[in-house]
């Protein structure tokens, strides 16, 4: 039996194995182990599971920043001629107060207190897509053994 067809079997009993009693519960899963031929603690993760509609997305803490963030991050990276996180983060403040004296990057309060309180970390996991894109050479991003190939 393949995998797939032990998924379609299992979302078939799974109502009938919630609503069922003790005993009934046992058949289920005599009937499950017998005809699968998995394992009964197997049978009995798979019949608790929710069904495929039903399960849970957004697992783990919530995101702080928004996609709003990062495009003026990138502004802000580029004009710092693309520093690293660690060096960005203490210039955050002086290149928006300077960007915004001259009326070049009208930010919202919110998303200028966001930007002023980046750590380096932070700043380096969200520009990680853009470096990759505009770097794809870079020594660093090629990782052990590239020679090899």
């Amino acid at each position: 039996m393949t995998q797939h067809a032990r998924h379609e079997y299992a979302d078939a009993l799974r109502a009938r194995y919630r609503a069922a009693s003790k005993q009934d519960k046992g058949r289920i899963l005599n009937e499950y182990c017998r005809t699968t031929g998995c394992h009964r603690k197997a049978a009995i993760r798979r019949l608790h599971q929710p069904p495929p509609g039903e399960r849970r997305a957004g697992r783990g803490r919530p995101r702080r920043y928004g996609p709003e963030v990062v495009p003026a991050l990138v502004r802000l990276w580029q004009l710092s001629d693309r520093l690293c996180g660690k060096l960005l983060a203490p210039l955050i403040p002086v290149l928006l107060a300077a960007l915004e004296r001259h009326g070049t990057l009208p930010l919202a309060p919110a998303l200028r207190t966001q930007l002023e309180g980046l750590s380096a970390a932070t700043i380096d996991r969200l520009l990680r897509p853009v470096r990759r894109r505009l770097l794809p050479d870079h020594p660093r991003g090629r990782g052990c053994g590239h020679e090899l190939d």
